[in-house]
């Protein structure tokens, strides 16, 4: 809350540490309805493309990348920006594939303490089908921007990269300015800002992605 001025925590997030997946709960900091920032719980997945959906569900996009696409461009101005907290993600590296065919993540943070940094991210309120038992329902929505990998990430993973937030100065542009003003921060994270780490022991106060 100090770090995004969030006024308000909706959430009632109480666990000591998360470990979030598509389709699941997260938190996120927007701009409430009376214009003050607040923690809010969203489901990671926006709305997929209409030509995308295969089947009787939505099962949702996890990361935005084709900003130009008309899907999403709906979705750009502020009102619909969020910043999604985190202290270590992950990305599947299939070079270290183990007994099974497991494919292991490989763990990115800033550094080994693993501060706290946040992912770009859209939201939006939205009605359907997420899983097939469930049947129709009202959800808020979430995902966040991608872009190029730095030197760190490419590695692992050659086709992107989170685009990540540092600063309380970067949250506040990408929570308020108009799109113009905030496009420049879809880009890498330099790669003296990024390590690799070993995987999280759980519960240690991490908020994992």
């Amino acid at each position: 809350m100090a770090f995004t001025r969030a006024f308000a925590d909706k959430a009632g997030w109480n666990a000591p540490s998360l470990d979030v997946y598509p389709g699941t709960l997260a938190p996120i900091v927007r701009v409430g309805e009376d214009g003050r920032r607040e923690i809010a719980s969203a489901t990671w997945g926006m709305p997929t493309p209409p030509n995308y959906i295969k089947g009787k569900y939505d099962p949702g996009v996890t990361n935005i990348r084709n900003v130009n696409s008309p899907h999403w461009r709906r979705w750009l101005g502020p009102t619909s920006r969020c910043v999604v907290p985190f202290t270590s993600f992950a990305e599947p590296d299939p070079a270290s594939k183990v007994e099974g065919g497991r494919v292991p993540n490989a763990w990115f943070a800033r550094n080994e303490d693993r501060p706290l940094m946040f992912f770009a991210g859209f939201w939006t309120p939205w009605r359907g089908v997420k899983k097939v038992r469930d049947g129709e329902r009202e959800f808020e929505l979430y995902g966040f921007l991608t872009t190029s990998p730095n030197e760190i990430v490419s590695p692992i993973h050659q086709k992107a990269m989170p685009a990540i937030l540092t600063t309380p100065e970067e949250v506040d542009m990408w929570l308020t300015g108009e799109w113009d003003e905030v496009k420049h921060l879809q880009r890498p994270l330099p790669g003296n800002m990024l390590i690799v780490v070993e995987p999280p022991a759980m519960p240690k106060g991490d908020l994992l992605v």
